[in-house]
């Protein structure tokens, strides 16, 4: 790795928006260490990617500590210069239906949580010195769930994405006078391989009439951690052709 080349660590980059990420970074000549808790596909199109990629399982808050080595030893002593909390989990029930308020149980809400919540902020806290020495940024991506009820976005995954939000300002807040950088996306319907049957219904609804593309959010990400943006802090951006208006 060169010298003067920065790094990215990315979870949840097994498909749509994590591989639109990957791809986007890469070409701007990042090296993006990958995290999932699938082992390296071999649909990942990008050179050099199974050996930067950790399979890691975020559920697994015991675990982290030991993720969190197997991290620093392939950053090798490198600073971090971005780290992108995209991992995120919405369980459905066994006939596919929305976990409400009224069908779901607390194992179900912590197993949530811990993905779309602890593992952000673990992984932040744990790597504070990388992003440091880099003047680093970090990007949690929310949703749309996270502001209003979602038809097919589940009651604990709307509410972990309102918490993970509520903890972006908390932690630009602290990170900021150490030079770090904490924002956060919130997309709406994006075209990927993972959306809701029913989806497409939405789009009248939606202000630009069509669904979002993975390079348009992988595109914002970059600029929130790029220097363009160096004197955003604290932000969520909106990614759903004005779908919250």
């Amino acid at each position: 790795m060169s010298e003067t080349q920065k790094v990215l660590l990315l979870t949840g980059a097994s498909r749509g928006i994590g591989h639109a990420t990957v791809k986007r970074f890469s070409a701007a000549g990042w090296r993006v260490l990958t995290v999932s808790r699938q082992a390296f596909s071999e649909y990942c199109p990008w050179e050099g990617g199974e050996k930067d990629h950790l399979q890691i399982d975020l559920a697994d808050i015991d675990g982290l500590p030991k993720a969190l080595d197997d991290i620093r030893e392939k950053l090798n002593g490198s600073p971090l210069h971005a780290l992108v909390n995209n991992a995120g989990i919405s369980p459905k029930g066994p006939e596919g239906e929305r976990f409400s308020t009224l069908n779901s149980s607390h194992a179900d809400w912590q197993h949530v949580y811990n993905v779309n919540v602890f593992a952000p902020l673990l992984l932040a806290q744990g790597l504070f010195d990388e992003l440091v020495a880099a003047k680093g940024a970090i990007v949690n991506v929310t949703s749309i769930a996270g502001g209003r009820v979602h038809p097919f976005a589940g009651a604990a995954y709307g509410t972990s994405k309102a918490a993970l939000a509520a903890m972006t300002r908390e932690m630009a807040f602290d990170f900021g006078p150490h030079g770090v950088r904490v924002n956060a996306i919130a997309p709406g319907e994006i075209d990927t391989s993972i959306l809701s049957p029913g989806t497409e219904e939405m789009i009248k609804d939606i202000p630009l009439r069509r669904l979002g593309r993975p390079e348009e959010v992988a595109s914002t990400i970059y600029f929130l951690c790029d220097a363009p943006s160096s004197y955003v802090t604290g932000a969520e951006v909106h990614i759903n052709g004005g779908q919250h208006v």
